[in-house]
């Protein structure tokens, strides 16, 4: 490939910046267009760090990391990894939603992104070709943005949640860089201030729904897989009227995941055997109420229950242990606008003395008294001291995870949770929480993250180059992250620490890909499941322009 000067110096894949070598500023003509004085990357990665404590707020912050990011990957991650758990809060989620929100207004660069729209399906191969530019693909993040989390329906705004997405692949676990694509399936948005908005940069009109919309995401599916065969395909952000349904088609057809649904579904599992190890309970004896049903609430769910059946309890059994809450309060199988991940666990109202009552969350664990509470409602303040009493009252070590996002849309505090349940309560959130002390005890709180678990599950199955993902594969996702608690500390987190990310990435990969292997869905041969997910790493150093790069001098 033949570059200029000026592409070299702009390439974030290529660009050292001050830290090209005497050496190779030689080679490439690059005297006298970078300051004289040659840095390392330790001393890149200190000025870097510097400039971003300097900015007064987390978005400012951002706004600087995504600034580096478009200019160079090596220096990006590198600084990335070096501050993990300061980090993830300003890349990612909470700071993200608001990047989101003003994607357009504030649009400088399109960050390796791909935009698809549906009304422009001539050009989609075209596009995805295009913007792989000849990169070997393994790994693609795609979002409609109809769902997500917390804010809702962004349109093709939502491109940001994929970019973020990969870039914690590859600070988490060390997806090479270069093999990942973020793309957007406009299908237009339902969200009036954006159509209302001059500046939007979307489809500029409703979503196209139905058959339509089902056969641009077939033609997408069909393009990505052709054109790149060893593709690992994450869903995000998807309405909750295609998420499981798109799913459900693809997931016995190629590698694919769906982080809303399964993602959450299996850091939620691994919080809650995290939970009982502190307790020393059994999962098949809990009672669980899931507040807010949609796709990751009922997604949580199918992935608990999959696993009360893997440890002996029958299909109905399990299926009777769980209690969906939304808007309507109880679902009852009576109600016609179930969804078919919510009908499972539907309930029969004969089973109850005055079903009529139970319209919301604190009626409904009067009745039932749960021994484990999710919520994923985005509903603020729903868990309030008389629910969160009552439900204590009924059991020793109440499991209580507020994991709505970002903070404004937290069901509860950490704080108050420990504090209202004498410090018996084992808790996760969604969002970072602070340690909590109480009566002389400090409580820590673990993220019920998706990083915790995705980055490794990526990266343990790109490696073997998994056929398939498998329920094997993500049932040991879950139960390695669960064993890294230490159920004996004093006010122990029932997840490990996301400062711990990289190290914890590997263990959930290599967890990943014995299993696959173990199952014979890997395509490569394994001799060394270690060995092999550490080969399949990439590392945030600097290398030598490929022999396939050419510096054309003027």
């Amino acid at each position: 490939m033949i570059y200029t000067l000026q592409q070299l110096l702009h390439d974030p894949f290529l660009n050292k910046g001050t830290a090209f070598t005497q050496a190779e500023r030689d080679a490439y003509g690059l005297n006298g267009l970078l300051p004289p004085s040659v840095q390392t990357l330790a001393q890149q990665v200190a000025a870097a760090y510097a400039q971003y404590s300097q900015k007064p707020t987390d978005l400012a912050k951002r706004q600087f990391l995504m600034q580096l990011f478009n200019v160079n990957h090596v220096l990006f991650y590198r600084l990335f990894a070096e501050h993990v758990a300061e980090f993830m809060p300003v890349v990612y989620d909470p700071t993200i939603a608001e990047t989101i929100e003003h994607y357009s207004a504030w649009f400088v660069e399109p960050q390796n992104a791909t935009y698809l729209s549906i009304d422009d399906q001539e050009h989609l191969e075209a596009a995805l070709r295009h913007a792989a530019n000849g990169r070997d693909i393994r790994l693609i993040v795609v979002t409609d943005a109809e769902g997500i989390l917390g804010i809702g329906d962004w349109g093709t705004q939502g491109v940001d949640i994929a970019v973020g997405k990969l870039m914690v692949y590859t600070a988490a676990a060390g997806i090479d860089p270069s093999q990942v694509l973020p793309v957007v399936l406009d299908a237009g948005t339902n969200n009036p201030a954006l159509l209302a908005d001059p500046q939007y940069l979307g489809v500029r009109h409703a979503r196209v729904a139905g058959p339509t919309y089902r056969a641009f995401v077939d033609r997408f599916v069909s393009a990505a897989t052709g054109l790149f065969p060893k593709l690992y395909l994450h869903w995000e952000d998807f309405g909750r009227a295609n998420a499981a349904d798109i799913l459900a088609q693809y997931q016995d057809q190629l590698t694919t995941f769906n982080d809303d649904i399964q993602g959450t579904g299996i850091i939620v599992l691994a919080g809650l055997l995290g939970a009982l190890n502190i307790s020393g309970q059994k999962l098949t004896d809990q009672v669980y109420v899931c507040f807010g049903a949609g796709t990751a609430g009922a997604g949580i769910v199918a992935r608990v229950c999959a696993q009360m059946q893997a440890a002996g309890l029958s299909e109905k059994a399990a299926r009777a242990r769980f209690y969906l809450v939304d808007k309507q309060g109880l679902l009852f199988a009576d109600d016609p606008t179930l969804t078919p991940a919510q009908r499972p666990f539907a309930r029969d109202r004969r089973e109850f003395t005055a079903p009529e009552t139970l319209t919301d969350l604190a009626h409904v664990v009067a009745a039932v008294h749960p021994t484990v509470l999710v919520g994923t409602s985005t509903q603020p303040g729903a868990f309030t001291e008389p629910l969160i009493r009552d439900m204590a009252a009924h059991t020793p070590r109440p499991v209580i995870f507020p994991i709505s996002n970002p903070t404004k849309l937290m069901e509860a505090t950490a704080a108050d949770l420990i504090r209202w349940t004498e410090g018996r309560a084992l808790v996760a959130t969604g969002i970072p929480s602070a340690p909590v002390t109480d009566n002389g005890v400090t409580y820590t709180i673990g993220q019920a993250n998706n990083a915790l678990i995705y980055p490794g599950l990526g990266l343990g199955t790109i490696a073997v180059a998994s056929s398939r993902l498998s329920d094997g594969m993500i049932a040991a996702a879950a139960h390695s992250l669960s064993g890294l608690v230490d159920p004996t500390a004093p006010g122990a987190a029932v997840l490990p620490p996301v400062k711990d990310l990289a190290h914890f990435s590997c263990l959930v990969a290599e967890a990943v890909a014995k299993a696959a292997v173990a199952e014979g869905l890997n395509q490569q041969s394994v001799t060394d499941v270690a060995a092999t997910v550490a080969a399949a790493q990439w590392h945030p150093d600097y290398q030598p322009l490929p022999e396939t790069v050419t510096v054309k001098l003027a």
